[in-house]
């Protein structure tokens, strides 16, 4: 059975595509990271000496620039039009996973996403694009698939 809710793959589904993505760091004995992302430069630091965020910070960060690239896909997939979106997340983590307490996960229990798009299509198409993002999100999904229950409210705002 196919679900007719789901969008037809950009791509040829019996091709393969193939990426790598690299990374490079440098940690000079310290909680402070400098990491090179093509020409950028990523720090990740805790918040006691915060000259950048957390990686798990930078992980929400990540799970929000991935939602809004399939966000913008998706709705030119559909011919979607919308104005903009607004987006936040929050995570909730204990501590005392990463500090080596043992049955304790050292990375999110759950996580909280609020997307709100800016748009005048109706309620059904909104529903589809949403319902494909969730479905086409890498970041989205490799959290469901360590088990981070995650909670997204989508919300369908006027363009005006």
């Amino acid at each position: 059975m196919v679900n007719t809710d789901l969008l037809e793959p950009s791509v040829d589904p019996r091709k393969r595509v193939l990426g790598i993505r690299r990374v490079t760091a440098h940690n000079e004995a310290s909680t402070r990271s400098v990491m090179m992302v093509r020409d950028h430069v990523v720090i990740t630091d805790e918040k006691e000496s915060n000259t950048g965020p957390t990686p798990l910070e930078l992980a929400l960060s990540s799970l929000l620039g991935c939602e809004g690239v399939i966000i913008n896909r998706c709705a030119e997939a559909m011919g979607f039009t919308y104005r903009s979106v607004e987006m936040d997340a929050e995570g909730e983590v204990d501590q005392r996973g990463s500090r080596g307490v043992h049955g304790v996960r050292p990375y999110f229990n759950w996580v909280k996403v609020r997307v709100r798009v800016y748009s005048d299509e109706s309620e059904e198409r909104f529903a589809k694009l949403a319902k494909n993002v969730e479905y086409r999100c890498p970041v989205m999904n490799l959290f469901r698939s360590a088990d981070v229950k995650v909670d997204v409210d989508w919300e369908l705002l006027p363009s005006g």
